[in-house]
């Protein structure tokens, strides 16, 4: 058995959970006793089980859908992101980013032009469908059960198709990401 290290952002199945719950085989609760006293014991206590269980080891994908650009050599904490991020950001096709300053100029950016939301408005979602340019898109709504996509998506779905594909797939199951 080895310990795995990780994010502290995942993504669990339910099964998976349940077998935390329930270790029928000990596994589950030996690692809670294990990881008690450690500072950030997310950041390895899923990690940990999930890789040396027989069912669930070759279920997990590495990756926190987080964007994170970090120092070189890698210390303790990300580097605050930046305007000059943004392409690297969005040509991730990562879901979320970490960190930024507060008030940081990046983050109107996104709003602008990943989001298209408007100053001072709700994001506009798939349901919107306004067309004024002088007008909120969200005060005319659609069919809000009917998910249209944006370019998010496609790019999201792209990350997504990378992480599974057969190349890179098992090769970096289990595998502590570097920082």
């Amino acid at each position: 058995m080895g310990l795995v290290a990780g994010s502290a952002w995942v993504a669990l199945t339910r099964s998976f959970m349940e077998y935390c719950i329930h270790g029928y085989d000990n596994l589950p609760r030996t690692m809670l006793m294990y990881y008690t006293n450690f500072v950030s014991s997310p950041e390895g206590y899923f990690h940990t089980v999930l890789c040396n269980s027989q069912e669930f080891r070759n279920t997990t994908v590495n990756h926190d859908l987080h964007y994170i650009a970090w120092d070189t050599p890698p210390k303790q904490h990300p580097l605050s992101l930046t305007v000059d991020d943004l392409q690297n950001m969005t040509a991730s096709g990562a879901a979320f980013a970490r960190k930024f300053d507060r008030e940081d100029p990046v983050l109107d950016k996104i709003d602008e032009t990943l989001l298209q939301r408007p100053k001072g408005k709700f994001t506009p979602g798939g349901w919107c469908i306004g067309t004024d340019p002088h007008i909120d898109p969200c005060s005319v709504r659609g069919e809000s059960s009917v998910l249209r996509p944006g370019p998010g998506a496609r790019r999201f779905e792209d990350l997504i198709v990378r992480l599974l594909s057969p190349s890179t797939f098992r090769s970096e199951q289990c595998v502590s990401p570097q920082k």
